[in-house]
């Protein structure tokens, strides 16, 4: 029996909420009606999805199973939607996702010049959603950084690139050349939080503020509420009179890499990973913004 994707959809906000009430109430239907999908589901399937009893509502392992595969299958028929719906307006358009601070710009002129017919879109993208907007079909392709959650992702290594403090500029450190990890051991961490599928754990036993991207983490820096680290091309395009970067050679660098559905096939993202692969080495050397700007014309005049 095919699997109903409402009813899965239906499942899937329980089982979030672990509360039918709550979960009804979300999906604005009537609890007794939510009740009969779910117990609909579970005779489609032939195996209990939840433990219902005086203390609540608990997922049984058939429930947690399913609960790992449906966040994918949903993604894929959403993407499935949204590629039907680009393909109905008569043009094509690639939507790239990337991560502060990574060039788009070689790659996507490399690209251009074999498919002057497609329109190549950008969409910046933070640590927490870059697998679910690939997955779910907002984006096409994207530069990431790691750690991601590879499930249902196709991911390819491109180049690392080095990392460097952030300090706030009346930091004990501001003014040296470069520093060491055992240098700033003790202190307070402004972190950019974990994938979701380790929503508990810290970095560091010093992490204090979680922020979500670029521009929160300098805010929290230059008020002195911890320091941070960013991956050095971040530094380019991101700057702040109250911090201050500097490099710290002995930690490990940030690894870049690009990613895609695994269940999607197209032509032209293959394209553009080789695209992306033929610039990678020029544009992990984008360091600084005069490189930057050299690469992206070198590129641009080898097309």
């Amino acid at each position: 029996m095919d699997l109903d994707l409402r009813k899965l959809r239906y499942f899937v906000a329980v089982a979030d909420r672990l509360h039918f009430g709550r979960a009804a109430e979300e999906l604005h239907i009537a609890q007794p009606a939510l009740s009969r999908q779910i117990r609909a589901l579970e005779k489609d399937l032939g195996s209990p999805l939840f433990i219902r009893d005086s203390h609540g509502v608990a997922l049984t392992d058939a429930g947690r199973q399913l609960l790992a595969d449906a966040g994918p299958m949903l993604a894929s028929a959403q993407a499935v939607r949204r590629r039907v719906n680009v393909a109905a307006r008569g043009s094509e358009r690639l939507m790239v996702g990337f991560r502060a601070g990574i060039p788009v710009i070689p790659a996507a002129r490399a690209f251009e010049a074999q498919h002057p017919d497609v329109v190549v879109d950008v969409q910046r993208i933070e640590r927490d959603d870059q697998a679910a907007m690939l997955l779910d079909g907002r984006i096409d392709v994207a530069y990431v950084r790691l750690p991601i959650d590879e499930t249902g992702l196709r991911v390819t290594s491109l180049y690392t690139e080095p990392r460097v403090a952030v300090l706030p500029t009346g930091h004990r450190l501001a003014g040296k050349e470069e520093v060491t990890e055992a240098d700033l051991v003790g202190e307070p961490l402004v972190w950019h939080g974990v994938p979701s599928t380790q929503p508990t754990r810290r970095p560091h036993p010093n992490a204090g503020y979680r922020v979500r991207g670029v521009d929160e983490t300098l805010e929290h820096v230059a008020a002195g509420r911890g320091i941070s680290y960013l991956a050095r091309s971040a530094t380019v395009f991101y700057s702040h009179p109250d911090i201050v970067y500097v490099p710290i050679p002995d930690l490990a660098p940030e690894q870049v890499c690009l990613a895609m559905a695994a269940s999607r096939t197209s032509q032209v993202v293959d394209d553009f990973f080789t695209a992306a692969e033929s610039t990678a080495a020029i544009t992990a050397e984008c360091g600084n913004y005069e490189m930057w700007q050299l690469v992206s014309e070198a590129v641009l005049k080898q097309s």
